[in-house]
């Protein structure tokens, strides 16, 4: 436990460069993208079930799908409060959670980053409702499991630098993608457009809070994980 809340010695900034250029080159080349984004489809979809419980809903499964869309079921009341949060959850999560990650590497709390990571893809397995999806999570959370156990302090800083550098950049592009959609005429049953007729406040102005929460992420992430 020592090692797990301890603090571990700062990353050369030339490792913290690297890791956010191959976080990068995982986000923007399309076909590599349509591989990573299923990373930030697990923290879209965790982070509507999380607020699900956390508001007092019955969240009854979470599935992930091959094309990198995901679902999120959970009852309650249709309306109010608690279903605007579940709702808003979404595209706010990757970056969020990129931030978090982002201020305790900050903080040299390299282990329990990873640590916490293995917790949160554990609760999230056993909300998993089709095989596909508990794959994808099996898969990501074993990366963590053996990197945390199994390699020096070196590769583990490298891992979770690039890990955070990735919710951080990742979760800024899913918005755009969102943006180019309903240009087209194509989401119609989105996160904004739910937003919107739960709240009677046009989606635009809840893509545009998608777009401030994960560009002010990557800054004020990006500012953390480079000592600025």
């Amino acid at each position: 436990m020592d090692r797990v809340f301890g603090t571990q010695s700062d990353p050369d900034q030339w490792l913290v460069i690297v890791t956010g250029a191959v976080a990068l080159l995982a986000v923007l080349p399309h076909r590599i993208w349509r591989l990573t984004r299923n990373a930030v489809t697990i923290a879209h979809e965790g982070g509507h079930g999380l607020i699900a419980l956390l508001t007092g809903r019955r969240l009854d499964g979470i599935r992930l799908h091959s094309d990198t869309s995901g679902l999120t079921v959970s009852r309650g009341k249709p309306s109010g409060i608690g279903m605007v949060l579940t709702a808003g959850a979404g595209y706010t999560a990757p970056p969020l959670l990129g931030l978090g990650g982002a201020w305790l590497l900050a903080a040299d709390h390299i282990t329990l980053f990873l640590w916490a990571a293995c917790v949160l893809l554990l609760a999230m397995l056993v909300m998993i409702r089709n095989a596909y999806g508990a794959l994808t999570v099996i898969v990501t959370g074993a990366a963590f499991v053996l990197i945390s156990w199994l390699t020096s302090s070196e590769v583990q800083a490298a891992f979770a630098y690039t890990a955070v550098w990735f919710l951080l950049i990742g979760g800024v592009r899913p918005a755009f993608e969102l943006q180019r959609k309903r240009v087209r005429g194509h989401a119609g049953d989105s996160d904004a457009d739910q937003l919107g007729r739960l709240t009677h406040v046009p989606p635009t102005v809840w893509l545009l809070l998608f777009h401030v929460v994960s560009l002010c992420a990557l800054i004020g992430g990006g500012r953390w994980l480079l000592g600025l």
